[in-house]
């Protein structure tokens, strides 16, 4: 890593997961608002691409993106 790569901002336990158990607590869809909130408030934690890449291939799947949250969580939940 060198001092000019950019850091990644990445949840811990990942976005998803925790979305999707929020959303089985509340037994219906999350709200856009509800989804923004959440993401507000989870830990994270900067790393380097390389490094959020080796979590995800250990996780088996590619957690979205903070910025994007609302657009890709609505993508994802299509397949629970």
């Amino acid at each position: 890593m060198s001092d000019s790569e950019p850091l990644l901002i990445y949840p811990i336990p990942s976005l998803i997961s925790i979305l999707v158990n929020r959303e089985e607590e509340k037994g219906s869809a999350l709200t856009e608002a509800e989804v923004i909130e959440i993401r507000n408030g989870c830990k994270a934690v900067a790393m380097p691409r390389d490094v959020a890449a080796k979590i995800d291939a250990e996780r088996g799947y590619k957690d979205i993106d903070p910025v994007r949250c609302w657009e890709e969580w609505q993508e994802v939940r299509k397949s629970f």
